[in-house]
């Protein structure tokens, strides 16, 4: 068990630290396993890591997919499948197969999309398959905001998919699909957000994630709207989650906190109270005993570690490369989770005794995530956004 103690700026304890605990395991079970289908899309973001990778394209054979199945009935403390990568997962023929074939081991469902391939017979096979979750994933309000950040999208044929879901889930019979819509801000389109919320209810949206962007192209740098939040440790600001919208950290200027809070009016919910969280780097992602596989069976330790591209954090170009454990093809998923470097990296990340490359970034190893200057090895989290809850995993 490990505990964590808030602080002020001064390093400080805060009065009344017993309030300002928060304790988690340090050994946390398998709980959570994202999957990605396919990196084949059917859209060409500006927001992807796509447009940095060399990374091939392909899609995760249903063999290796069964074995997976086979291996985790070992797992039991396993709850929930997302299926999610960088590719659209509706692209793969058998993505309704495998909710299928995942609720059949007692799973959990969750598939995150673009909503384009979100036909009536995708949505039909998906209700039939009592899938949990399904994220749609919206970055503009209108057509214009929608297709200069999400290149040959149509977002009224998004929406017609939705409304379609929403048809049939109203009509089948059995589990009910919470539907939600993420939307990565950026400054181009916050302003959008009051627009967001009447979409949301509009479309009947059982809740909304916003997230920050990773730019991960030249052109896109200047867009973020997290240059101060992401390197202070006050986290007087920090937002709480609740069922209906997830928040991530923002600076809090005004013409960003001005259709926030006309966004949250629109939604009649109040601005989130703070949280007692610890001052530190905190990585939800390992911290609730999550992984992820890429689409050839490779298992790696978080979703940014999938794949090899370059970034920009805060402005510095950075090139993450990708880190892997093990393939699934090869090993039990069980055989790889426990395996002694595995261990240790999660150790190392829960610990977060890394570089805090976020505040000083001034020397030359954080252009990549290979080596810091506290003598840790790749992979190295010291610019990590998602520790910083800056970014949101869906």
């Amino acid at each position: 068990m490990k505990i964590l103690r808030q602080t002020n700026n001064q390093g400080s304890p805060l009065k009344d630290p017993l309030r300002k605990f928060s304790l988690f395991s340090t050994k946390p079970p398998l709980s959570k396993l994202y999957i990605e289908p396919t990196t084949q899309c059917n859209l060409q973001c500006r927001t992807c890591i796509r447009n940095s990778w060399d990374a091939s394209i392909g899609s995760m054979d249903m063999v290796v997919y069964r074995k997976l199945l086979s291996d985790l009935k070992d797992i039991k403390t396993l709850n929930t499948i997302p299926f999610w990568g960088y590719g659209e997962p509706l692209a793969h023929q058998e993505i309704v197969n495998m909710v299928v074939e995942a609720h059949e081991i007692g799973l959990k469902t969750e598939v995150i999309t673009n909503g384009h391939l979100l036909d009536k017979d995708m949505a039909k096979g998906f209700v039939q398959a009592s899938l949990d979750t399904l994220v749609v994933s919206v970055d503009g309000t209108n057509q214009v905001s929608y297709e200069d950040v999400r290149i040959g999208g149509d977002l009224s044929r998004v929406e017609e998919n939705i409304r379609g879901m929403n048809l049939l889930r109203a009509k089948m019979s059995g589990k009910k699909i919470n539907v939600g819509l993420e939307f990565v801000i950026m400054k181009s389109n916050i302003n959008q957000l009051p627009d967001l919320a009447y979409k949301a209810k509009a479309l009947k949206a059982d809740f909304i994630m916003l997230t920050n962007l990773l730019p991960c192209s030249e052109d896109m740098k200047d867009e973020i709207i997290y240059w101060i939040s992401a390197t202070i440790n006050d986290n007087d600001e920090r937002p709480k989650w609740s069922q209906e919208l997830i928040l991530p950290r923002m600076d809090l200027h005004t013409e960003y906190l001005t259709p926030l809070m006309e966004f949250l009016k629109i939604l009649d919910i109040p601005m989130p109270e703070v949280r007692d969280i610890p001052q530190e780097y905190c990585c939800p992602f390992v911290q609730k005993g999550s992984a992820a596989i890429t689409w050839s069976g490779d298992i790696c330790p978080c979703i940014a570690l999938m794949h090899s591209y370059r970034c920009y954090i805060l402005g510095r170009e950075k090139f993450i490369k990708r880190y892997s454990v093990g393939n699934i093809a090869q090993e039990k998923i069980g055989d790889i989770w426990n395996k002694k470097n595995y261990q240790n990296f999660r150790n190392r990340v829960l610990t977060f005794d890394f570089s805090p490359c976020i505040q000083c970034s001034g020397c030359i190893n954080s252009e990549t995530n290979e080596e810091d200057c506290f003598g840790n090895s790749h992979p190295v989290c010291g610019d990590c956004l998602w520790a910083r809850s800056v970014l949101l995993c869906p």
